[in-house]
């Protein structure tokens, strides 16, 4: 059977990421405690493809995620996963994203009632022919932000909103990445207050009296974050977006920021 995929391309063009997205596979996380959670994950999955080469082979990089889908996944395996790529695809570069739902046990503050929040998280994967990976985590964290001027101004009350804190960190080589647990724990420390799914009267005047004596602009939040970032141990890169989703307009409220942190 002819595979016209495997001739030879004449226009010298060498394709620098190609291969699938949006594949959808269950994925096991591991967790802080040492467990998985399961999760399904939307996948990215490319290489790079020499000049000569007409094409890829498409079908290899599900052949390489359904065995990986099985096993608890953090950096070591993701790093397997790339190598794996390399080689079955004879190429010099590999690069896999997996975004999915994890979700975090929060305890209401005064109630103590259990429940999860589910967190929008990314691990992010490339690596070289010969070279370590460059892992990248990322989480979305949501928190409540109340401003400063509306308290400031006005006789009782003030203006809140959702905000959201979306951070993606590389670490130094030989340093362990931090679990996503204590990340957006991290994070959501520099909102006004933390947010809850399962909420009692107690618990809610408690965030809400929390929010209001902490009040903080999105300037004020991206600006903690950074400094938050910077005290992670082992942090190489890291980059923040801050949104208030705000309440009193009809437009959102931005910042951002992103540095290298060199290794002490």
């Amino acid at each position: 059977m002819q595979d016209v995929q495997n001739q030879t391309d004449a226009r010298g063009i060498a394709i620098q990421r190609v291969g699938i997205k949006d594949a959808h596979l269950p994925f096991l996380i591991k967790t802080k405690d040492g467990g998985f959670q399961q999760v399904l994950a939307r996948i990215l999955f490319t290489v790079s493809l020499p000049m000569e080469y007409k094409g890829t082979h498409m079908s290899r990089f599900l052949e390489i995620l359904m065995p990986w889908s099985q096993k608890p996944l953090a950096e070591p395996e993701m790093e397997a996963m790339l190598e794996e790529a390399l080689e079955r695809l004879d190429a010099k570069s590999a690069e896999v994203e997996l975004s999915f739902k994890y979700f975090i046990d929060k305890k209401a503050p005064v109630s103590g009632r259990c429940s999860v929040l589910d967190l929008d998280c990314c691990f992010k994967g490339t690596k070289k022919r010969g070279e370590k990976m460059v892992f990248e985590l990322g989480v979305d964290v949501p928190f409540t932000s109340l401003c400063p001027c509306s308290k400031e101004i006005s006789a009782y009350g003030a203006h809140n909103q959702r905000s959201i804190c979306r951070t993606k960190a590389r670490f130094h080589e030989g340093t362990e990445c931090i679990f996503i647990e204590d990340l957006a724990a991290l994070i959501e420390q520099q909102g006004s207050s933390p947010i809850y799914p399962l909420l009692k009267r107690e618990d809610e005047k408690y965030v809400t009296e929390a929010a209001y004596d902490n009040p903080k602009f999105v300037e004020d939040i991206l600006r903690d974050t950074v400094l938050a970032l910077r005290g992670l141990p082992g942090i190489a890169w890291f980059s923040i977006e801050c949104e208030n989703y705000e309440s009193i307009h009809n437009h959102n409220a931005f910042a951002a920021h992103e540095e290298k942190v060199a290794q002490p």
